[in-house]
Protein backbone atom coordinates (compact mmCIF):
# COMPACT_ATOMS: atom_id res chain seq x y z
CA UNK A 1 0.00 0.00 0.00
CA UNK A 2 1.62 3.51 -1.08
CA UNK A 3 1.57 6.38 1.46
CA UNK A 4 -0.79 7.89 -0.79
CA UNK A 5 -3.64 5.47 -0.04
CA UNK A 6 -3.16 5.59 3.49
CA UNK A 7 -3.49 9.14 3.63
CA UNK A 8 -6.79 9.00 1.29
CA UNK A 9 -7.76 6.79 3.64
CA UNK A 10 -8.84 4.36 1.51
CA UNK A 11 -7.73 1.07 -0.41
CA UNK A 12 -9.92 0.80 -3.32
CA UNK A 13 -7.97 0.03 -6.39
CA UNK A 14 -9.28 0.02 -9.81
CA UNK A 15 -7.91 -3.15 -11.71
CA UNK A 16 -9.01 -1.15 -15.62
CA UNK A 17 -5.81 -2.00 -16.83
CA UNK A 18 -6.11 -5.63 -16.42
CA UNK A 19 -9.71 -5.69 -17.52
CA UNK A 20 -8.31 -3.22 -20.95
CA UNK A 21 -5.66 -6.36 -21.72
CA UNK A 22 -8.30 -9.02 -20.84
CA UNK A 23 -10.22 -7.50 -23.85
CA UNK A 24 -7.55 -6.42 -25.91
CA UNK A 25 -8.49 -3.05 -25.81
CA UNK A 26 -7.11 0.46 -25.14
CA UNK A 27 -7.91 2.93 -23.50
CA UNK A 28 -8.39 5.29 -26.23
CA UNK A 29 -11.33 3.02 -27.61
CA UNK A 30 -12.78 2.73 -24.08
CA UNK A 31 -12.99 6.51 -24.16
CA UNK A 32 -15.03 6.25 -27.53
CA UNK A 33 -17.40 3.09 -26.77
CA UNK A 34 -18.04 4.86 -23.06
CA UNK A 35 -18.55 8.57 -24.04
CA UNK A 36 -15.71 9.42 -21.19
CA UNK A 37 -12.77 11.31 -22.01
CA UNK A 38 -8.99 9.80 -21.84
CA UNK A 39 -8.03 12.25 -19.19
CA UNK A 40 -10.67 10.56 -16.72
CA UNK A 41 -10.17 7.24 -17.43
CA UNK A 42 -6.13 7.33 -17.33
CA UNK A 43 -6.98 8.55 -13.55
CA UNK A 44 -9.04 5.67 -12.62
CA UNK A 45 -6.98 3.28 -14.51
CA UNK A 46 -3.33 4.91 -11.97
CA UNK A 47 -5.49 4.68 -9.07
CA UNK A 48 -5.18 8.60 -8.59
CA UNK A 49 -9.14 9.01 -8.83
CA UNK A 50 -10.31 10.68 -5.07
CA UNK A 51 -14.39 9.92 -6.57
CA UNK A 52 -15.83 7.90 -9.25
CA UNK A 53 -19.79 9.22 -10.45
CA UNK A 54 -21.92 6.39 -10.66
CA UNK A 55 -22.55 7.46 -14.44
CA UNK A 56 -18.75 7.22 -15.43
CA UNK A 57 -18.64 3.58 -13.77
CA UNK A 58 -22.35 2.90 -15.23
CA UNK A 59 -20.75 3.69 -18.75
CA UNK A 60 -17.44 1.90 -18.58
CA UNK A 61 -18.60 -0.76 -17.24
CA UNK A 62 -21.28 -1.04 -20.12
CA UNK A 63 -18.45 -0.69 -22.55
CA UNK A 64 -16.70 -3.75 -20.93
CA UNK A 65 -19.45 -5.48 -20.15
CA UNK A 66 -18.40 -5.86 -16.59
CA UNK A 67 -20.29 -5.76 -13.05
CA UNK A 68 -18.80 -2.51 -10.89
CA UNK A 69 -17.22 -5.53 -8.70
CA UNK A 70 -14.96 -6.96 -11.67
CA UNK A 71 -13.78 -2.97 -11.81
CA UNK A 72 -13.04 -2.20 -8.26
CA UNK A 73 -11.62 -3.84 -5.32
CA UNK A 74 -10.21 -3.52 -1.72
CA UNK A 75 -6.60 -3.96 -2.08
CA UNK A 76 -4.88 -6.37 1.13
CA UNK A 77 -2.96 -4.71 3.70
Amino acid sequence: MSPADVEDGHRIECTLDAMLAARGMTLTELAERAGVSIVNLSILKNNRARAVRFSTLTAVCEALRCDVADLLRISGS
